[in-house]
């Protein structure tokens, strides 16, 4: 009974969530891949000014599967979560903020209607800023500050969006936009989707939030809120097309996303950090993906990076949780040997992070690179892709050598504690799908099949770009620090600071925009506002009333 009652609300989450995601993938393969098409259901409530008022459904393979794998990983961090927050006092309350974060996703993924999707968009804003700020102290309140201002630049832009799409007497998504405010939509839609996905200059918030517990990084950071621009950017493609000056200033932008977070990634010490950096990387490298014309391809990478990224960060978390919170990778060291279980599965997602053949992330990583290189895409955003595509490989190694394989600087081996059995069970099955998860999304791509493909010589060029990040191993192994020193002299601060983006969109939103507001409360609400809306009018008022009472004494 006691088992029940500390531990039935994330078992009772976990279980519902993989059993909807076992009948979502069923329903996927037999129902909607198997039909290879999709169904649209649109309920009317009622018919004002030209206008129908509906709330439409889509159903088709990229929602079905997209909230397959939503619910997968929620259930797995469930699941994680009754290791990781034992002896949390307020277990349900954590929970049902989850539940409430998965709701919110789905509501976003499933309906292509903006005013609709703006009620899972600021669901999503709502909930991210109650987990990040859970454990209520004042990193954790800054970093949720910064997040939800954030989120609603975002959310203005949309409801932007909404007003100039009643030109059109419809708010669907996915359609042509023609008209004098097609390209202002579109430019809206494509900010608003920049401030969810962290692109620059909206990515200080995304590192901020690691904050936040554990189990809620690999949910927020893999699948679902920085996702939502993604997603939202990919159902809106059919009118971005009619815009390519969009689509040209989305690439710069993601490519500049991607570097800049994989350059971060490589001078940060932080071992969540460099994992939320990774993600920034994944997703400008979605961005950029996106823009040169291969929106498939995007979601396909969206898909498998969801995969090995939850992934990613609840093997994180366990190292974490067995080494009585420590993430600093100065003092991270050996985990192998301590916890071989939990280092053998951080190398497996690392690995599958960079690209290696036959993985999850080798065929979406492998598609993109080709679509670049067979495409007409520009000089500059194919050497942002190679670089960026090099740096991966180099963080992901940083992430095995400083918590893996290098050298333990902690305390004594009695602060280490062994796996539970959920840990073990919740990496279990995402390890599974970071290894085979590639495979078998692509029986359900079969569109990706009708891709140009690269000769011999790209091939050779895509492998050597792949494992470009081996130097970083070499230059280790040889200790040759002096070298790597002498070349980045000068310059580790400003790649570690990301490009002082926390300085110029953080301090900017968090500092100015709180300290305009309380500027504002105070001159406005508790000065000039309160004399004339308070003072002025209640004198008015009542010299009114008596002008109109000895109105009427005198008339009687």
């Amino acid at each position: 009974m006691k088992f029940v009652e500390l531990f039935g609300a994330p078992l009772l989450c976990s279980v519902f969530l993989f059993f909807i995601s076992l009948m979502l993938w069923v329903f996927g393969f037999c129902g909607v891949v198997g039909n290879s098409g999709g169904y649209m259901i649109e309920w009317q409530f009622f018919y004002l000014c030209g206008v129908d008022w509906t709330l439409p459904v889509v159903i088709d393979h990229v929602s079905v599967l997209f909230s397959c794998f939503v619910c997968l990983i929620s259930g797995s961090v469930s699941l994680f979560s009754m290791s990781y927050m034992e002896g949390e006092v307020f277990l349900r309350r954590f929970m049902l903020l989850i539940m409430a974060f998965v709701g919110s996703m789905n509501l976003l993924i499933y309906v292509p209607s903006l005013i609709t999707v703006l009620l899972g968009w600021d669901g999503l804003g709502i909930v991210s800023f109650a987990l990040v700020v859970y454990y209520q102290n004042k990193k954790s309140l800054a970093a949720g500050m910064l997040t939800v201002l954030v989120n609603r630049i975002g959310d203005a832009l949309l409801i932007l969006s909404i007003c100039f799409l009643v030109n059109w007497g419809e708010w669907s998504f996915g359609y042509g936009l023609f008209g004098s405010f097609g390209v202002m939509i579109c430019c809206l839609v494509v900010l608003g989707a920049m401030t969810k996905s962290a692109q620059i200059p909206f990515s200080a918030w995304l590192p901020a939030a690691m904050a936040a517990p554990t189990p809620v990084s690999a949910l927020v950071h893999s699948s679902t809120l920085v996702t939502a621009g993604v997603y939202l950017v990919i159902r809106f493609y059919g009118s971005l097309i009619e815009s390519p000056e969009i689509l040209w200033f989305l690439s710069k932008v993601g490519g500049l996303t991607l570097l800049m977070a994989g350059l971060s990634a490589c001078f940060e010490v932080d071992l969540k950090k460099i994992i939320a950096l990774s993600t920034l990387s994944q997703l400008g490298l979605m961005m950029f993906t996106v823009s040169i014309g291969y929106p498939v391809i995007a979601v396909f990478h969206l898909f498998t990076h969801a995969l090995f990224k939850a992934l990613l960060f609840l093997c994180a978390g366990s190292i974490i949780h067995s080494t009585s919170d420590t993430q600093d990778g100065r003092i991270l060291g050996s985990v192998g040997q301590l916890l071989p279980f939990s280092g053998g599965c951080l190398v497996l997602s690392s690995v599958t992070l960079c690209g290696m053949p036959f993985l999850s992330g080798f065929y979406s990583k492998d598609l993109i690179l080709e679509g670049a290189f067979s495409g007409f895409s520009g000089g500059f955003e194919v050497f942002v892709l190679v670089v960026g595509a090099g740096l991966s490989l180099v963080y992901s190694l940083r992430i095995c050598l400083m918590g893996v394989f290098g050298q333990s600087y902690g305390g004594s081996l009695c602060s280490f504690v062994v796996e539970s059995g959920y840990i073990v069970i919740s990496i279990c099955i995402l390890a599974v799908g970071a290894i085979v998860g590639g495979w078998f999304l692509q029986l359900v791509w079969g569109a990706v099949n009708g891709f140009d493909l690269v000769g011999v010589f790209g091939k050779m060029v895509i492998g050597f770009v792949t494992f470009l990040g081996l130097i970083y191993v070499m230059v280790g192994l040889l200790k040759v620090r002096k070298v790597s020193q002498s070349l980045v002299r000068g310059l580790d601060w400003f790649l570690s600071s990301m490009w002082f983006m926390g300085l110029v969109t953080g301090s900017l939103m968090s500092g100015v925009g709180l300290k305009g507001g309380l500027s504002m409360h105070l001159c406005l609400d508790l000065g000039w506002m309160e004399v004339w809306a308070g003072s002025v009018f209640l004198s008015l008022l009542m010299a009114g009333l008596g002008f109109f009472m000895l109105y009427k004494v005198e008339g009687y």
